[in-house]
């Protein structure tokens, strides 16, 4: 064959052995890209499995020092924490998420006690309290009201930040928000406690494995589209994430996740912030349903997903297989 037959740079070369493939890696997983979301339950020594999220259980308190440690161990710097709050404590009003002895605030101190050095993010939004399973307090109309919630979920922040979160991650999508948190948590002094803003979450359908989790499943009353974005809008979430960085946001999200790769990197190239991906309950159930069927690989199909947040732009990834990922990367 000629030299014009072919071209000079033959790209498989660059794939012909493990070795150059892994030199030649563009991007690279590690543990500490992943938070590892934890759903917490009363009672004592228990685990509740959650059948419509396959490997994902609800633990009560006294048994998360121990998933702690085993974040700690694997190289997980996060851990964030979701409660399935009993339906005799949830009300219209959500007065359970200002206790300052709730499950929440009892986990945060059971696992800083324990383990320290870990991260603890937790979530600023009422849809766990509230009996109708809204993000928010409903008013006479039906409607999710915005400045009214705005100054519960302020609270709330302070009674998670006392109890000793590091992170407040704020996932109600109510105006104005992140400004009110951001001042409370500095009037108060916690100067240190970062907010990682939902900033682009979506009114998704991938939630529901989730809102089985903490329990809302089949509480809510209508919908959530009066607040959570529209799927079909992009620009709309620079918007959003503009409007929380002005207003004090150390870190924005984007939720769900493999399904706005496209937002994930437009919010990264644009901001160039610490931008975070949430690989949410009806993705990871995609996965172990998919496995289970013998319809691909579960390892593989765990690493790629996360591979493909880091080539969009993502800083880490939330996911629940945070330690099925943190154990094959570590090998």
């Amino acid at each position: 064959m000629s030299s014009s037959t072919y071209p000079s740079l033959r790209m498989r070369r660059g794939r012909s052995s493990g070795w150059m493939r892994e030199m030649l890696a563009e991007h690279r997983l590690h543990p500490s890209d992943l938070i590892w979301p934890l759903f917490v339950c009363e009672g004592e020594s228990c685990e509740e499995p959650i059948v419509s999220l396959p490997g994902v259980s609800r633990w009560t308190v006294d048994r998360l020092a121990a998933k702690a440690r085993e974040a700690a161990t694997l190289g997980i710097p996060c851990i964030a924490l979701f409660p399935n709050t009993p339906g005799d404590r949830r009300t219209e009003d959500a007065s359970e998420a200002l206790n300052p002895d709730n499950l929440i605030c009892r986990a945060i101190r059971a696992i800083k006690d324990a383990v320290p050095e870990i991260g603890v993010l937790t979530d600023v939004a009422l849809d766990p309290y509230t009996s109708h399973g809204h993000d928010g307090l409903v008013d006479a109309r039906g409607c999710v009201a915005n400045d009214e919630t705005v100054k519960v979920l302020t609270e709330q922040a302070l009674v998670q930040a006392s109890a000793g979160a590091d992170i407040v991650a704020p996932s109600d999508m109510m105006d104005g928000r992140v400004g009110a948190i951001r001042e409370a948590l500095e009037g108060e002094g916690y100067c240190d406690v970062a907010i990682m803003a939902y900033a682009a979450k979506y009114a998704s359908a991938f939630y529901g494995p989730f809102r089985d989790a903490v329990g809302s499943l089949g509480r809510l009353k209508g919908d959530k589209r009066g607040y959570q974005m529209n799927p079909a809008n992009g620009e709309e979430a620079l918007r959003e994430v503009e409007l929380d960085l002005a207003e004090g946001a150390d870190m924005v999200m984007v939720k769900p996740g493999l399904p706005y790769l496209d937002v994930i990197w437009r919010v990264r190239e644009r901001f160039e912030v610490p931008t975070f991906a949430f690989q949410v309950s009806g993705e990871c159930a995609m996965i172990e349903h998919s496995a289970a069927a013998g319809w691909g690989e579960r390892d593989a199909l765990i690493l790629e997903t996360l591979l493909a947040f880091k080539r969009a732009g993502a800083t880490g990834v939330l996911t629940y297989h945070a330690p099925d990922a943190a154990r094959l990367i570590n090998g």
